[in-house]
């Protein structure tokens, strides 16, 4: 009996660390959200997307160096870029695959890149991610349920890279929409989710840690049925915030 209380309160602890770990907005990302050279194509995003919470949750530093892992149209790099500062550094990095198919696919990233000098267009393998320096951060938003689509082992092979990129004591953040608990991979390529189970079994099997669920991006109304591109789910679609470490030792 005394172990399963134990149990539940270590449980409990976790997750009200994390809710604290978010409730609580350091002033150099506070500013960074609030930088009124961000376009109002992002700006109009933030109360669904919570930026300042989210990126709190992780743990962003200045003086970091911090890898977008395909960052689309530059939300969260126009933050990173601000937030962590002169001294830091931001890989904006697109999948070379991506390129070759559409090589416009870089266009935000290269000019979010011409006006912050801190800000670096790297074109890279899913399966063999690597930079010039060791990462403190490597942060994915809403792909791994496409990266699970692009063939057996490409995401083992990523999060392998992955932990290989960062520090020792990395942090490595996932981010997505919530499939169905139990369904894995079967949502990813029809509804455009994954089970984020599954994405904690592959980042642990990598090396990784869980250092921080939350639940800050949760929508209970959201019954993960839907495509996430269609009808009033848009934009509210129940997310998973995952952070994952890189053991120091």
């Amino acid at each position: 009996m005394l172990r399963h209380v134990a149990a539940a309160t270590l449980c409990l602890s976790f997750v009200i660390g994390t809710v604290q770990a978010a409730d609580s907005i350091p002033a150099h990302i506070s500013a960074a959200v609030a930088d009124p050279s961000r376009p109002e194509a992002d700006t109009t995003r933030d109360e669904n997307r919570k930026p300042a919470a989210v990126v709190a949750f992780a743990g962003l530093k200045s003086g970091d160096k911090v890898a977008d892992l395909n960052p689309g149209g530059g939300y969260f790099t126009r933050i990173f870029a601000k937030a962590v500062g002169a001294q830091g550094k931001v890989y904006g990095l697109v999948p070379q695959s991506t390129l070759e198919r559409r090589p416009e696919a870089g266009d935000a990233v290269k000019g979010i890149a011409a006006n912050n000098p801190n800000v670096i267009f790297h074109a890279t393998s899913i399966e063999n991610i690597s930079v010039p320096d060791a990462l403190d951060m490597v942060w994915t938003s809403d792909n791994y349920h496409d990266f699970k689509n692009r063939g057996d082992g490409v995401t083992d092979a990523m999060n392998a890279s992955i932990f290989k990129a960062l520090k020792p004591g990395g942090i490595y953040m996932v981010l997505d929409h919530a499939a169905e608990k139990g369904s894995g991979a079967r949502d990813t390529n029809t509804l455009h989710r994954v089970d984020p189970e599954l994405v904690k079994k592959e980042a642990l099997a990598a090396g990784f840690v869980l250092d921080g669920e939350s639940k800050i991006l949760a929508n209970p109304a959201d019954d993960h049925t839907s495509k996430v591109f269609e009808g009033a789910i848009r934009g509210k679609t129940d997310h998973f915030v995952l952070r994952f470490k890189k053991p120091a030792s």
